[in-house]
């Protein structure tokens, strides 16, 4: 597959072109709607592993919620810290 953001240069179906030119043009939610339809219409193999790229790509990754919970701790851990002092 394609590095990053880049599309492959072979998409498997105009579908599946469409898809990728959503996702680079950065509808993202559009792009991950048409990957699940292409899914749920039993597509051909190629079309399969580039849906489900798509998707892998356009997912939040679960780490960054982690990280993002434990700054708001730390945030809110310093407030009371700062109230408490003075």
């Amino acid at each position: 597959m394609a590095k990053g953001g880049q599309t492959p240069k072979d998409p498997a179906s105009p579908r599946m072109q469409a898809a990728w030119k959503l996702k680079d043009s950065g509808d993202v939610v559009a792009a991950r709607h048409e990957a699940e339809r292409i899914l749920a219409d039993n597509p051909s193999p190629e079309d399969k592993a580039q849906a489900e790229e798509l998707l892998r790509r356009a997912t939040t990754p679960r780490a960054l919620y982690g990280f993002a919970a434990l700054a708001a701790i730390i945030l809110v851990l310093l407030v009371v810290l700062a109230t408490t002092r003075y």
